[in-house]
């Protein structure tokens, strides 16, 4: 999976699953412990089902919901996209640390406070990252263009990157013919690396509905046919798919 293709509502998930990790290592509860006395003080790993439900299940929700939005679009688990299963189980964390604390009032320790706080993030990033514009920019900006290099020195960047100043697509290049505008096969068309400036899903050229892939912005990709207004492209790992939108799209 391409760090580059992460949002910023990823970062928030995968943040919060960072928070739950030490949280789980911090005293669960406050214990009033007289002086000089040992008073052993738990932590979540003391109870097996504080920590699967909670701490662990939290870890395992984040990651589901990470992978399952751009590694794995379209999988599905017990009948729900991955990503879905993923919330669903992060909500289930919130609800366990929730009445833990409530329960446990007074007594709560800094694991089980940061606990509920790491939860909380946990599900409101799940929740609100395909709702909130702002969580679906991405986490990291994309490249700019690089300065030309001497011929065999090695080129930097994502995938296929030509190492060339970036174009809109739609203008000619020098010594280039534009391609057809009509729906048929593009007999002149020539294969061109682009980098799309939003995540954009890549759909089956046999026209299915469901994605079968999410292209993401700072990665490069090869076009290796139009379709109209659409583009044939092809990812890291050889699929090939259709590119709808190609608006504001950057050729190299």
């Amino acid at each position: 999976m391409n760090i580059r293709s992460l949002t910023r509502g990823d970062g928030v998930v995968i943040g919060a699953a960072v928070v739950l990790f030490i949280a789980s290592f911090l005293d669960f509860l406050s214990v009033d412990c007289p002086s000089g006395a040992d008073c052993p003080v738990p932590n979540a790993w003391d109870s097996l089902g504080t920590v699967m439900s909670v701490y662990l299940g939290g870890i395992i929700a984040a990651g589901l919901v990470v992978a399952g939005r751009r590694a794995m679009p379209g999988r599905k688990v017990v009948g729900m996209d991955v990503a879905q299963f993923g919330t669903a189980l992060s909500l289930f964390a919130l609800w366990t640390i929730l009445w833990t604390v409530i329960d446990i009032a007074g007594n709560a320790g800094a694991g089980a406070i940061l606990g509920l706080f790491g939860a909380l993030l946990l599900a409101a990033g799940a929740v609100a990252t395909p709702l909130v514009p702002a969580l679906k920019a991405p986490l990291l900006g994309a490249p700019g263009p690089q300065a030309g290099q001497p011929y065999g020195a090695q080129q930097q960047g994502g995938y296929g990157y030509p190492g060339t100043r970036q174009q809109p697509y739609g203008q000619q290049q020098s010594g280039g013919r534009p391609g057809p505008q009509g729906g048929g096969p593009a007999q002149d068309f020539s294969p061109f690396w682009f980098a799309v400036p939003v995540a954009r899903p890549l759909y089956s050229e046999d026209g299915s509905p469901t994605p079968i892939a999410e292209l993401a912005p700072g990665t490069w990709y090869l076009a290796v046919d139009q379709r109209g207004p659409a583009l044939v492209a092809q990812t890291q790992d050889g699929r090939r798919g259709v590119l709808q939108d190609t608006t504001g799209i950057q050729r190299g």
